[in-house]
Order: structure tokens, then C-alpha cells, then sequence
């Protein structure tokens, strides 16, 4: 009868580990029978090629956002000048008139002066254009402005395009002496290569009122005397022939 009480512990632990190894068997060869029929594969290729072109799509979707960004204005080219950099606008732009007064060229006779170096415009031939890249060292940016020289190489006077107040008195080590005038309203000129500098920050100057004097600068040097000449309307620059009056 003890024999009989004691607990078959051989007889029950036997059916259960055999259990256990039986289901790890069972899933192990229904996982390879799954694997071996002939859609399971390429499905799991297809799901995985969707995922990746989905990232792909999401990853491209966001770099064209940031495309789009950077270039809202495809029309528009940059190039630093001076101190600052300035953009350029598409398209001719009307005379400028401030309170009666009509922008004109800053110098007393434009006739006896000759453009060396024209202001860059996009709309340009291609030789226009390639005549008004300026190199500096190594590289060629778009000329911003408009290069006056003397035929004789001989200093000559430059005044104001229009009357304003004097924001800017700059001795640059590379382009020279540096004015620029605010007329309001956004738009400024800015007058470069110069010598005997006759106002100072803050003065309020009259149209054709004598600045200073076209000089030789190191940027330019290979122009002589000269005067580098910018009109700028709320940061952007536009062609001085384009919106100057006659003169």
C-alpha cells in the first residue's frame, strides 16, 4: 500500500516535458512548412519594399519642402558688395523720384565718363552678363553696381545722386572710401573708390552737393580712377541706368 500512496512524479514530469519539446517542435516545423510555401516570400518582399519606398517618399517629400524654401525666388541672384550683401531683382525698374526730386548720375558730366563696368542683368546676353562678373580671388560674383571711369584717368568729382542723409562713411582696405546716402523710403546709393571724403555720418547732403572725389581702389585697380556706384531700393539692388533721369 506504500507503494501505491507514493506520488509518480517519473510518470507525471515524463508526459509534461514531453509536451513542452513537443509544441517547441511543432511550432519550429510549422514556421518552416509556412516558409516554404511559395507565396510566403514574396510577400515578405513586397511588404518590405513598400516600407522602404514609403521612407524613401517621406524623406524626399521633406527635402523639397526645404528645397522650395531656400529657393522662393529663383529670379534672384546675390553677390557681396562692400560690407553687405544685396539682391538683385528681375526686370527694369521705374525712375526713381523722392519728394519731387528725380534720382540722377552722381557725377557733374556723365558724357565725358565712360561705363567700364556694367551692372549685371539676368535678362542680359550672354556676353552682357559675362562682362559684368567681377573676380575676386578665385571667384566671379555678379556686379552689383556701375563702374564710371575717366577716358584721361584723371580724378573727378562726385555728388550726390539725390538729396538724403549720410549713413555710412566707410576707408575700405580693398575698394576705398566708401559713402552711402538714405533718401527714404528704402532706397539708398552707395558710392565706392573714393578719395577726399568732404561729409560725415549724420550730415544732410542736396542733390549734386560735391562728396568726395573718383580714386584708384585695390579691388579694382585695373581700372584706375574710377567710381563704383550702387542704388539699392529696400535691400535690393537695381540698375542705375534703369532708374536714373536724364541728365
Amino acid at each position: 500500500m506504500n507503494n501505491q500512496n507514493k506520488p509518480k512524479q517519473g510518470s507525471e514530469e515524463t508526459p509534461k516535458n514531453g509536451l513542452g519539446a513537443s509544441s517547441a517542435a511543432g511550432s519550429g516545423n510549422g514556421f518552416k512548412r509556412l516558409l516554404a510555401r511559395k507565396w510566403v516570400s514574396p510577400a515578405i518582399f513586397m511588404a518590405a519594399a513598400a516600407i522602404i519606398v514609403t521612407l524613401m517618399w517621406v524623406y524626399q517629400g521633406a527635402d523639397d519642402s526645404k528645397q522650395t524654401t531656400a529657393s522662393e525666388h529663383p529670379d534672384q541672384t546675390e553677390a557681396t558688395v562692400g560690407e553687405g550683401t544685396v539682391t538683385q531683382p528681375e526686370g527694369a525698374v521705374d525712375e526713381v523720384i523722392r519728394e519731387g526730386e528725380q534720382l540722377q548720375w552722381p557725377v557733374v558730366n556723365k558724357d565725358a565718363l565712360q561705363i567700364e563696368t556694367p551692372f549685371y542683368d539676368a535678362n542680359a546676353s550672354s556676353d552682357e552678363r559675362q562682362a559684368a562678373m567681377v573676380q575676386m580671388g578665385n571667384t566671379f560674383s555678379p556686379h552689383m553696381g556701375i563702374d564710371l571711369v575717366d577716358p584721361n584717368d584723371q580724378p573727378f568729382d562726385v555728388v550726390a545722386a539725390m538729396s538724403g542723409k549720410v549713413s555710412l562713411v566707410l576707408n575700405h582696405p580693398t575698394n576705398g572710401s566708401i559713402i552711402e546716402i538714405n533718401h527714404g523710403d528704402g532706397l539708398v546709393t552707395t558710392y565706392q573708390s573714393l578719395s577726399d571724403v568732404n561729409v560725415a555720418v549724420g550730415d544732410e547732403v542736396k542733390q549734386g552737393t560735391i562728396i568726395a572725389k573718383a580714386a584708384r581702389n585695390e579691388q579694382e585697380k585695373d581700372l584706375g580712377v574710377h567710381l563704383h556706384f550702387e542704388v539699392r531700393e529696400n535691400g535690393k539692388a537695381v540698375n542705375p541706368s534703369t532708374v536714373v533721369g536724364a541728365q
